[in-house]
């Protein structure tokens, strides 16, 4: 197992079997978003983007929960803050769209398949974190809620589409307006998990399933995330265009050779050879 440097101990990420596990490491503040962390999350997904050693990366949260949301005790520093130096309207929308899209737009459309692994809590932002990823596996003691009438806010960090996108927008208003806590169970039948495990089975499973995912043809995966994610915003003839593209450009990759290759030779596949 290879350590990878964040710059900061509120985000470890280790690299073996070809996956990438970024572990939210503010255990006693449900591991909140911070002014550490946050950027140390936006560099790491980017520079993880062009790595040929990386087929897969995972995202959870030390402790028992996976990410609070934003830091509430930094909310009530803004509000007392009396050296502030005023900020128009305009420049505050341009940081927190950029912001926004160096982190869940990023993790969204990164190239490589993302699983978000639920030990707990996911709140608020934290929510949007996981709803960012391809995949979400959490444990039976888990729930999700959007959390954000509790502190006033409409939302941020494309939770509102994301969360659409899953479960359509009659659940997606109530959830919003009541803020309600969504038990694993419950997220499951919603389409919001794609798998819910025993507690103590969290680790194993997802290990397993990232080790899988993380071991298949990287440059087809890159091109299905593409493809499925233009699909909800595109016609029909424009998906049967993008994926005509992209199948075609797998079709000289080694990947397909050895695919080919091993389904004549009756022997499973060994794809990402050096």
């Amino acid at each position: 197992m290879d350590v990878l440097d964040t710059g900061t101990d509120e985000l470890l990420a280790t690299l073996e079997d070809r996956v990438v596990t970024l572990t939210l490491n503010r255990p006693t503040k449900r591991n909140a978003l911070s002014d550490q962390l946050t950027p140390a999350l936006r560099q790491i997904l980017l520079d993880l983007e062009l790595r040929e050693d990386v087929g897969c990366i995972v995202i959870t949260g030390a402790g028992s929960a996976f990410c609070a949301g934003g830091d509430i005790s930094g909310m009530g520093d803004n509000l007392t803050a009396s050296d502030a130096k005023p900020v128009s309207h305009e420049a505050q929308v341009r940081e927190l769209i950029h912001r926004q899209e160096t982190l869940t737009l990023r993790l969204h459309s990164h190239p490589k398949p993302t699983i978000a692994a639920l030990p707990g809590v996911a709140a608020g932002a934290g929510f949007c974190l996981a709803l960012a990823c391809d995949l979400r596996v959490a444990c039976e003691s888990t729930f999700v809620t959007t959390a954000y009438r509790n502190v006033g806010f409409s939302g941020d960090y494309g939770g509102s589409w994301l969360l659409n996108a899953l479960v359509g927008p009659g659940t997606t208003k109530e959830l919003y307006f009541t803020g309600r806590r969504v038990q694993a169970n419950e997220a499951l039948s919603l389409g919001i998990f794609n798998t819910v495990v025993p507690d103590n089975e969290l680790t194993t499973t997802v290990a397993a399933l990232a080790k899988h995912i993380a071991n298949g043809p990287a440059v087809a995966f890159g091109y299905m995330k593409e493809n499925i994610n233009r699909a909800s915003q595109s016609g029909l003839r424009e998906c049967l265009a993008l994926e005509a593209d992209r199948l075609v450009r797998c079709a000289p990759t080694p990947d397909h050779r050895e695919a080919v290759s091993a389904c004549i030779e009756n022997r499973p596949p060994v794809f990402n050879k050096p």
